[in-house]
C-alpha cells in the first residue's frame, strides 16, 4: 500500500459553480486514489513521506477528451483555412506520412514527450489508418506514464486514396490487428475511431458497430462542426434527421458505449436532446473552432440542459496541448457568443471554464479530475512565481492569472494515477 502527501496551495472543483481552494495544506494519495484534503494531516497520515511543494499550485491533472496526435507536426499552419481546405491542404497529406514507421516514431516521439510535460494527464487521442503506427503511439505514451484513450482512424471514402482504407474488410482486419497488439497495455486503451460520416462508409459505420459491440469499447468521432459538412451529412444520409443519427442508428453515440463527440457547434434542439439522452460527452474545442472559422458552440445551453461537457485542444486546428488555454478561449468566445449572437446566454465565468478542464472532461474515464475523496489521483504542480506582480494575489488569483497567462509554462511535478511522472 503506498500513501503519501503533497503540501501545497490547493485548487480543485466540486461541481461547476465554484472552484474550491485551500492555502497551505496537504492533499492525501492512497493506493492511487485521492484520500482527502486537509489544512492539518491526521494523525493517521503524520509519517507518510511528504512532498513538500509549500507556495507552489497543486491542481488536478488537465483532461483533454479531443486532439490529434499526427496532427502536432504541423500545428500553427493553415490557419487561414476553413475545415474542408484545412484537411486537403494539411491534414490528410500529413497523416499519409505515417505508414512510414521511422517517420511516425519520430514524430510521435516529439508529441508524446511534450505531452508528457504538459498539465495534461488523461487525453482522447486520433491516430491515424495505420494500426502499426497506432499502437507504437499508445506504448510510447504508456510509458511516458500517461493515462488515455488512443483511436485508430477509420476512414474509406471521400478522402485521398493515398489516405483511404484499402476496402471495409481490410480496415476490420487491421482495427482487430490493433486491439490485439495494444490489449496488456494498463493506462492507454483503445477507442473506436470513425473519423467522421463523410469519410466513413455505411458498411464501415456497420463493421465498427460489430466491433464495438465486440470489444466494448468508446467511440470518438467529430459532430456538427461546420455548416458545410451538416449539409454534405444530410446528402450523404438522407434517411436521418440530423447529423448525430448518423451515429446513433450504428449504436455508436452514447447510450451502452461511451462517446465523445467533438465541436458540436451547430447542433440543433433534437441532436442536444439526443446527446443528453445518451449521455455523450461534448468534446468543446474554443481555440480549433475559431482558427477553422466552424463558429462558437452554446457551451451555456449544454451545460444548462446538463450535458457532460469537457476541453479538447484539437491539435493541431488548435495550436497548443495548453487545456489551459482552451478554458481562457473557452471564456472569450462565450463571451463574444453572448455579445454578438445570443444575450440570453452568459458567457462562462473562471470557475466554469476550470471544472470542463479537469472534473468535466474527467468524467468520461471514471473519478477522475478532482481531488475529492476517492477520485483517481492525478495531480499537476506549478510554480507561477516566474509570473512577477507588485500586487498581493488571492489564492484563486494566482490560479486565474496562470491561466491567462502562462499556458503549460512553469510546470515542476506531475503525477498521474498516484504515479509521480515527473518532479522532485
Amino acid at each position: 500500500m503506498e500513501i503519501y502527501a503533497i503540501k501545497g496551495d490547493i485548487c480543485y472543483s466540486k461541481d461547476i459553480h465554484k472552484i474550491v481552494v485551500s492555502k497551505d495544506s496537504y492533499v492525501v494519495c492512497k493506493d492511487g486514489l485521492c484520500a482527502g484534503v486537509y489544512k492539518i494531516l491526521p494523525k493517521c497520515y503524520e509519517m507518510v513521506p511528504c512532498y513538500d511543494y509549500s507556495g507552489k499550485l497543486v491542481i488536478p491533472g488537465l483532461v483533454d477528451i479531443h486532439m490529434h496526435a499526427p496532427q502536432y507536426t504541423f500545428r500553427g499552419l493553415g490557419m487561414d483555412m476553413e475545415l474542408i481546405d484545412w484537411l486537403n491542404t494539411h491534414t490528410f497529406v500529413e497523416e499519409a506520412k505515417y505508414e512510414d514507421e521511422e517517420y511516425s516514431n519520430k514524430a510521435y516521439d516529439i508529441f508524446v514527450e511534450d505531452l508528457k510535460y504538459s498539465a495534461t494527464t488523461r487525453a482522447c487521442i486520433f491516430g491515424t489508418i495505420h494500426h502499426k503506427a497506432t499502437s507504437e503511439l499508445m506504448k510510447k505514451l504508456e510509458n511516458a506514464g500517461m493515462c488515455g484513450y488512443v483511436g485508430k482512424v477509420n476512414m474509406d471514402r471521400n478522402s485521398p486514396e493515398y489516405l483511404c482504407e484499402k476496402s471495409v474488410n481490410q480496415a476490420v482486419e487491421d482495427t482487430k490487428k490493433w486491439i490485439e497488439e495494444v490489449k496488456d497495455l494498463k493506462n492507454i486503451k483503445p477507442i473506436l475511431t470513425p473519423r467522421f460520416i463523410p469519410t466513413c462508409s455505411d458498411k464501415l459505420m456497420e463493421s465498427l458497430s460489430e466491433i464495438q459491440k465486440e470489444n466494448k469499447l468508446p467511440v470518438q468521432s467529430h459532430l456538427s462542426e461546420n455548416i458545410g459538412e451538416i449539409e454534405w451529412v444530410k446528402d450523404l444520409c438522407p434517411d436521418t434527421n440530423f447529423y448525430g443519427e448518423a451515429y446513433y442508428k450504428y449504436n455508436m453515440f452514447g447510450g451502452d458505449c461511451p462517446t465523445i463527440m467533438a465541436h458540436c457547434v451547430h447542433s440543433n434542439d433534437d441532436e442536444i436532446e439526443l446527446m443528453k439522452k445518451q449521455n455523450v460527452f461534448v468534446a468543446h474545442c474554443p481555440e480549433s473552432n475559431t482558427n477553422l472559422s466552424s463558429g462558437i458552440a452554446p457551451i451555456r445551453t449544454y451545460i444548462e440542459k446538463g450535458l457532460k461537457i469537457g476541453l479538447g485542444s484539437d491539435i493541431a486546428a488548435g495550436s497548443t496541448l495548453s487545456i489551459f488555454n482552451a478554458m481562457a478561449m473557452a471564456i472569450q468566445c462565450s463571451k463574444l457568443r453572448w455579445r454578438l449572437v445570443d444575450q440570453s446566454l452568459l458567457p462562462l465565468n473562471i470557475d466554469e471554464a476550470f471544472y470542463l478542464g479537469t472534473k468535466g472532461g474527467g468524467e468520461f474515464f471514471g473519478k477522475v479530475g478532482s481531488f475529492e475523496e476517492g477520485y483517481e489521483f492525478d495531480a499537476v504542480v506549478i510554480d507561477d512565481t516566474s509570473i512577477k506582480s507588485a500586487r498581493e494575489l488571492e489564492l484563486k488569483e494566482r490560479l486565474e492569472r496562470y491561466i491567462y497567462l502562462a499556458q503549460d509554462q512553469y510546470i515542476i511535478a506531475k503525477f498521474v494515477a498516484g504515479n509521480k511522472v515527473f518532479g522532485k
